[in-house]
């Protein structure tokens, strides 16, 4: 196993970018230790089926619960390559953005900033407030990077499923654990 990653799953809708993250992550050899919100079950359940938990669950090494805020994931020490929230809701953003690690997810990615680590968040949400704008500002200031889940359009995807790949495989990417997986613009 090359690295360890930190994949976060908040309630946003886009339960889909978790599972293409996971995958991916998964093919590359990454160990996966994946942490998923109370409402992320309920969105995987509703966007991707009731046994899409489970999927997610098996591509990763260690499943984390949500309330242990003394899990590895939650201490500098252990040694992890970054972290993926996937998708990253607004309240997930605020409390990163805040500082306030009152769950596993959010501890994570404050240890990620402190450890100055990299912290990708697809923050999934339409249209923005200026809260949310602001609350974006404060993570670029202190490290992470917004990705906001936006499709590549100029790649053309026949489908959401591709979609969501070129996405998931764009913030794969941004932790640097292996060459370009993304599709790379190419232009005529």
């Amino acid at each position: 196993m090359s690295a360890r990653v930190v994949l976060g799953v908040s309630g946003a809708s886009g339960a889909m970018l978790a599972r293409d993250c996971a995958r991916l992550l998964h093919r590359l050899g990454a160990g996966v230790d994946l942490v998923i919100s109370p409402m992320a079950r309920r969105t995987l359940a509703e966007e991707l089926g009731p046994d899409a938990e489970a999927e997610l669950c098996a591509l990763a090494n260690r499943c984390h619960e949500i309330r242990d805020l003394g899990a590895s994931i939650a201490s500098g020490s252990y040694p992890v390559a970054g972290m993926i929230v996937a998708p990253c809701s607004m309240r997930s953003l605020a409390a990163i953005a805040q500082g306030l690690d009152d769950t596993l997810l959010t501890r994570a990615a404050g240890v990620q900033l402190k450890e100055r680590r990299p912290l990708i968040l697809l923050a999934r949400e339409a249209p923005l407030t200026l809260a949310h704008l602001r609350n974006m500002t404060a993570a670029t200031e202190m490290g992470a990077v917004i990705l906001p889940p936006v499709p590549a359009f100029y790649l053309r995807p026949a489908s959401l499923a591709e979609a969501s790949a070129q996405i998931a495989a764009r913030a794969v990417d941004l932790l640097r654990l292996a060459g370009p997986t993304a599709t790379p613009w190419r232009p005529a």
